[in-house]
């Protein structure tokens, strides 16, 4: 049997040299001076070499249990280099791997194809929600009761749609388990018909041109912020996103006073899929109105200097939270009634109901793409024209006998408490 003592000793020769240890290792020594562990064995009949690792990165105690794994694969009928050219792909299954483990090496995987903020929403849930009480198990001790456990937890605080979504996402961890090796059934998949039922309901809006009007005045009239005004007001005028609006760069509206019409919003702050997003076709074109313009020119003189059009009141280097639209709804008596995503089923309600030949061009101003497949990838119309037409008498119609964007500057402020 060999010895380290051995193996450090031998030089390499001008042939290669085989030390031979026992059942069936050897280290093969090139002329080059390279130390490679092998070990011959007989799998269907036929003699094979299979290749453990190099010394002295690999021991000679480390190379004898390696052998020892591989006999064993042998014993069970499976063929030792097959497995360890598997293992490479998908890495050798650890002992003692717990959940938190395999879901954050699941994570790492699926990370490249999701945009930055999901990705950190699919961790964070994890974290919060998981891996404290699940965490350090092993998948094979985590039963279907205990996963019910956790999703009940989340459930007792009303957050139904969140429980269904974390329910998923150990449903996954466990799948990519199974497929690597690590776990033989997926619990979370057994408790899908325990959870508690998801009633879904639409985002509260209103949709009555009257009453949306009288919501706007109702807003501009409460104590607030200016900004925060002026943010629901260009939200109302434009149909674009909340979390869209709150993030957007003066860059973009840069033209503003030079008589620009048309703002590009770039795929990248879209909501779309994260393959999409490079692709500058799948920018979105919003048409100024005469009406958004002036919100602008108004916005100018109070964030202008900064990189925003909304910044964060306390940190005027970050955008403003789109909840903070929200808020200035709800204290304006608006709660549960409408919110600022409404906005969007505010103007598609009302706008279809007047122009129903116009539908398909709605849905571009709302950054929609057609239901139908066949249709989006074929039908690249985006009607320009009519779009531009149909911002400007949304907003004649929204803004009739609203006050005039500049005097939201001098309107009344939150009483800030101390």
């Amino acid at each position: 049997m060999l010895t380290d003592t051995q193996i450090r000793k031998t030089k390499p020769g001008d042939k290669p040299i085989k030390l031979t240890d026992a059942g069936g290792l050897h280290l093969h020594i090139t002329p080059a001076g390279s130390k490679i562990w092998r070990w011959r064995y007989r799998f269907a009949g036929r003699e094979k070499l299979l290749t453990l690792g190099h010394y002295p990165d690999m021991s000679l105690a480390d190379a004898r249990a390696e052998r020892d794994i591989a006999k064993k694969h042998l014993r069970d009928g499976k063929d030792p280099a097959a497995i360890k050219k598997v293992e490479k792909v998908i890495g050798r299954r650890k002992e003692g791997e717990t959940f938190a483990d395999i879901a954050r090496e699941w994570h790492a995987l699926q990370k490249p194809q999701w945009v930055e903020r999901h990705a950190k929403d699919v961790l964070d849930s994890l974290e919060d929600e998981v891996f404290p009480i699940i965490g350090e198990m092993l998948p094979g001790q985590i039963d279907a009761p205990q996963v019910l456990a956790v999703v009940r937890m989340i459930e007792s605080r009303g957050s139904i749609e969140t429980a269904r979504r974390v329910r998923q996402r150990i449903s996954a961890v466990f799948v990519y388990a199974i497929a690597s090796g690590r776990a033989t059934t997926d619990p979370a998949s057994m408790i899908a018909g325990a959870m508690a039922p998801l009633v879904k309901g639409r985002q509260p809006a209103i949709t009555d041109l009257d009453e949306a009007r009288k919501m706007l005045r109702a807003v501009e009239a409460t104590p607030g912020h200016p900004v925060t005004k002026l943010a629901l007001r260009f939200t109302a005028l434009t149909a674009v996103r909340p979390g869209t609006i709150a993030t957007t760069p003066w860059l973009e509206l840069d033209g503003i006073d030079e008589g620009q019409t048309e703002w590009v919003i770039p795929a990248a702050r879209m909501k779309m899929r994260k393959d999409l997003k490079s692709d500058e076709k799948r920018d979105h074109v919003v048409h100024l109105s005469t009406q958004a313009t002036e919100t602008l020119r108004a916005l100018r003189s109070l964030t202008g200097r900064g990189p925003f059009l909304f910044p964060n009141g306390r940190h005027s280097h970050k955008p403003m939270s789109e909840n903070a639209m929200g808020y200035m709804l709800n204290r304006a008596g608006y709660h549960h009634k409408h919110v600022p995503h409404g906005f969007r089923s505010t103007f598609s309600t009302i706008m279809n109901e007047r122009f129903p030949a116009d539908r398909a061009v709605i849905d571009r101003m709302l950054a929609h793409t057609p239901k139908d497949k066949v249709e989006s990838a074929y039908n690249r119309a985006e009607h320009m024209a009519r779009r531009a037409e149909l911002a400007q008498i949304w907003a004649d119609l929204i803004m009739k006998d609203a006050p005039a964007a500049a005097e939201l500057l001098q309107g009344p402020r939150k009483i800030l408490s101390r």
